[in-house]
């Protein structure tokens, strides 16, 4: 007897739906059925299903009921491999991938096209024949749009695509008004390319022709966003290929002002450089005439390929935080890529990482990648081992949309799925926006050296604008007349705006987000070097001493954290000796309570690398996560901290960003030693040291970088103190090395209290951080001043020596001097080491009258710290310097070593043989 004739009392579609929800997600289908499956697969894998299986069930079950189950294979096949065989390259054939799709290898044949299947449900289509079932997959998955979503793991998300796919085939059903608002842009996109082709012949401009359908892309999503989702505000970030038209065509930058940019015209502002064209940002209000506005943000950025995405994300977290009360439905970021960069860059992979983390997320973003198919000179076969250069997005699970860029409709069909997956379930997702570059890397460029075969392709493609406009004109939408006006009628502004650029004298640099940054002015070194009240009520210090030191009610710490609290205790109310730490969190406890919000992030910034800091403490049996300064009832801000990823280059992009976006947040990025910072160096290059030059933009991020040689070898001795000061310019910045944790104190709440802001690079201690001399009373915190150099406490008359040095150094010399009881070596402290405050080192140097040396001392190799900087920027007197050799390496890897070099330079600042 058949023991699977049961399978003949039932409809075959109840089966084939089974069938498919066993093969998307096994767990969710009826243990016994599930069973059934897997016996069933066994044997379709090992001997196919007309083999033999000895008590198998392929045999067994009935013709029918197998057939049925070869068409969900198929369809399941197209689902998860169909965008392997989609119509998306505009310029090339593609690769070759097996198995196919051919029905042959799902064990159907030609003689079953005619055949009528109930797995036709499964599609939404109904029992229809393997021919239209074929048709219709084909349409979807198979056309101009190819979508990879089926290794998602979450069954809703993977139904939802299935649903959104099978609505309309995947094809868009626009309406006429939106047919001509995406010709509208492609024109925009199209005749502005070859405008600039024809007026500015050979000049950089990193053109957008071939992938021109980005600009309706960028557009529509914008215009939906706003009219669906109520969204008020975007974050673009994007490198350099198609920015101008972005500008232009979606920004609505004045034509004028981008031609007289092209014409090279000196900016009007002469404190500021500027920047190239390409690299220029802009924030506009736009509204609609259904009279819906959005607010949107073009970051300007470098041309280090990606670095922008992270500072975008941070921006957008700025604003979720500040302007939205963490709705993060009102904001969307977009990023837009490249093909050779998302697949070639580390920091892609890091901005992935970050999206759904607590500290980092935005609600999920809009990746575009702008895909030219080749790099600057280098093949896509050349550039990545993925087979796609989006392969990153399968980190983070999530979906990607691959296009033909030059199929107009698909191409906004595609984002405005894309923002609804994104606004539904606040995840990333990725377009793959396939199309060419038509010109060189940059238009000077001749591209047939390297891809001959691939341009003579593309010299003959007609434009997107073109091939969108003949079927509007072939399906009866518009006629020829229509688009001859339309182009006419942008070419005449064009002509006009270039024109009116000729009387122009100069150019303008436009500032990014202004309407932030409206309450602060722009200040020069004079400004830099003004005193700022600091000084905060001891009573207030003492009252947030109580909470921090204090475990609040019905909370239980281990002992051990509980000891810690007792410390702080006795620091402020017994001992009076505050250390490092202590002081650290008063500045943000009196900053929150004046109403400054202060973000943290780093690696393992809760703690402190060097368990100093402990502003997260947790409850013993519910592991709550505790910020005693958040519970502070004055407070008029609050305080967010985060332990990072493991990420430098990412993480302080994005609290970068975040600062720019958030100029009355203290926003503190940590590395969890000084030396790591080397790997977000494009950050501090690009960005920290030189976008209020470029760009007019300030920044007041504050980086904190662990600095001191203790025998920890190469990598942990050094926060390479001369790589910032290199950077150091005119008054682009602030670099500190403080010595107490009074000047610490004050340092930060002077970042905060100014009326401008610059970024702030502190090089912090290690072995200060419980050094018995590294103490402050709270009278001097709440009394003092930020000092810029401290002057000694010796007899001036008395003093040969005058030694300048910085940093925990200092108390490596005082030790010996207080073992030497020498009266004739005055230590003089930098406390900030740029700006230098000229005027204050030469009043000490007036002080001692008698000196005959005046000697620059450092632990670092001579070619490193501060030497070069302080020879070059102190020439009040003639400088020797007391170091260690020029070396290769920060600091040997032997303790003992180590611990003899620098005890030869501090023998060199007491002159002992």
């Amino acid at each position: 007897m058949d023991k699977f004739s049961f399978l003949n009392a039932a409809h075959t579609a109840y089966f084939a739906d089974l069938y498919d929800q066993y093969l998307q997600n096994p767990d969710s289908v009826e243990p016994s059925w599930r069973a059934f499956f897997q016996g069933y697969d066994f044997g379709s894998e090992n001997y196919g299903l007309s083999g033999e299986l000895v008590e198998g069930v392929s045999t067994q079950i009935p013709e029918q009921v197998q057939k049925e189950f070869n068409v969900v294979r198929l369809i399941d096949g197209y689902r998860m491999r169909g965008h392997l065989f989609t119509k998306t390259n505009p310029v090339r054939e593609r690769r070759s991938y097996t198995p196919t799709l051919d029905i042959e290898n799902f064990d159907l044949s030609k003689n079953d096209l005619d055949t009528v299947f109930n797995a036709g449900d499964i599609l939404g289509i109904g029992a229809q024949k393997l021919s239209k079932i074929i048709t219709h997959l084909e349409k979807i998955y198979c056309d101009s749009i190819g979508v990879e979503y089926m290794y998602l793991r979450n069954p809703e998300i993977i139904k939802w695509w299935q649903e959104q796919l099978n609505k309309n085939d995947n094809h868009p059903e626009f309406s006429t008004e939106t047919k001509k608002y995406i010709l509208s842009k492609l024109n925009q996109a199209v005749t502005f390319e070859n405008f600039l082709q024809t007026k500015y012949v050979g000049q950089k401009r990193f053109s957008l022709e071939g992938g021109e359908s980005l600009i309706p892309a960028i557009s529509n999503v914008l215009f939906y966003s706003v009219k669906k989702y109520g969204v008020k505000e975007c974050v673009l970030g994007m490198a350099h290929r198609g920015r101008l038209s972005t500008l232009v065509n979606i920004f609505r930058k004045p034509l004028n002002e981008l031609f007289s940019e092209f014409d090279g015209k000196d900016f009007e502002d002469a404190n500021i450089d500027g920047d190239v064209k390409y690299h220029l940002g802009l924030t506009l209000d736009k509204t609609y005439q259904n009279g819906k506005s959005i607010k949107m943000n073009l970051v300007p950025n470098p041309s280090h390929l990606e670095t922008v995405a992270p500072v975008a994300e941070g921006i957008t977290r700025a604003k979720i935080d500040s302007d939205y009360d963490g709705d993060n439905s009102k904001i969307v970021p977009i990023i837009v890529h490249g093909d050779a960069a998302i697949a070639g860059q580390g920091v892609a992979y890091e901005v992935g990482q970050m999206s759904q983390l607590n500290g980092y997320k935005t609600g999920g973003t809009i990746h575009i990648v702008v895909n030219n198919q080749i790099g600057f000179t280098t093949n896509y076969l050349d550039a990545r081992s993925s087979t796609y250069c989006t392969d990153v997005a399968k980190v983070t699970l999530s979906p990607v949309l691959h296009v033909n860029a030059d199929a107009a409709e698909a191409v906004v069909h595609a984002v405005e799925m894309a923002l609804e997956y994104r606004m539904r379930y606040k995840k990333d997702v990725y377009i793959d926006l396939l199309g060419y570059r038509k010109y060189g890397h940059n238009e000077g460029d001749e591209p047939r050296f390297t891809q001959p075969k691939l341009y003579k392709n593309i010299a003959k493609q007609s434009n997107p604008f073109k091939i969108y406009s003949d079927k509007l004109i072939a399906e009866g939408t518009i006629d020829k007349a229509y688009v001859d006006k339309i182009v006419g009628d942008f070419k005449e502004t064009l002509e006009s705006e270039y024109a009116k650029s000729k009387a122009a004298e100069s150019s303008k640099v436009r500032e990014f987000m202004q309407e932030r940054w409206k309450a602060f002015e722009r200040k020069g070194i004079d400004g830099m070097l003004e005193t700022v009240d600091t000084t905060y009520s001891k009573t207030k210090l003492e009252g947030i001493s109580r909470i921090i030191s204090t475990v609040p009610e019905g909370v239980k710490f281990l002992r051990k954290a509980e000891r810690i609290l007792d410390g702080r205790k006795k620091m402020v109310f017994e001992t009076d000796k505050l250390d490092w730490g202590m002081a650290e969190t008063l500045a943000y406890g009196s900053l929150m309570e004046e109403g400054f919000n202060v973000r943290i992030s780093g690696q393992d910034v809760e703690r402190g690398t060097f368990s100093h800091r402990h502003a997260i403490l947790r409850d013993e049996i519910s592991e709550e996560r505790i910020n005693l300064l958040n519970t502070n009832s004055e407070n008029k801000g609050k305080m967010d901290i985060y332990n990072s990823f493991l990420s430098e280059y990412g993480v302080l992009g994005f609290d970068y960003g975040y600062a720019m976006a958030n100029p009355n947040t203290l926003t503190v990025w940590e590395a969890q030693f000084g030396d790591f910072s080397n790997g977000a160096q494009i950050i501090f290059d690009q960005y920290l040291s030189a976008a209020e030059d470029k760009w007019k933009s300030q920044n007041g991020i504050v980086v904190l970088l662990p600095h001191g040689y203790e025998g920890q070898g190469s990598e942990h001795s050094s926060a390479r103190i001369e790589r910032y000061l290199q950077l150091c310019g005119e008054d682009n910045m602030i670099v500190a090395d403080c010595t107490t944790p009074t000047n610490f104190f004050h340092l930060l709440r002077r970042q905060m209290k100014r009326d401008f802001r610059k970024p702030l690079v502190v090089f912090t201690p290690k072995s200060l951080l419980r050094h018995p001399k590294a103490v402050s009373s709270i009278n001097e915190l709440a009394g003092g001043k930020f000092e810029e150099i401290i002057d000694d406490t010796i007899a001036p008359k008395h003093v040969k020596k005058l030694v300048f040095c910085t940093g925990k150094f200092y108390y490596d010399l005082l030790a010996e001097r207080d073992l030497l009881e020498r009266e004739d070596v005055a230590l003089v402290r930098i406390e900030q080491l740029f700006p230098l405050h000229l005027e204050s080192i030469q009043d000490v140097i007036n002080k001692y009258p008698n000196v005959e040396k005046y000697v620059w001392a450092q632990e670092e190799p001579k070619n490193m710290g501060a030497w070069s900087f302080m020879a070059q920027r102190m020439d009040l007197v003639k400088l020797e310097v007391a170091s260690r050799s020029y070396s290769s390496v920060p600091a040997p890897g032997s303790s003992t070593r180590d611990k003899r070099r620098q005890r030869a330079v501090i023998d060199a600042v007491f002159n002992i043989d």
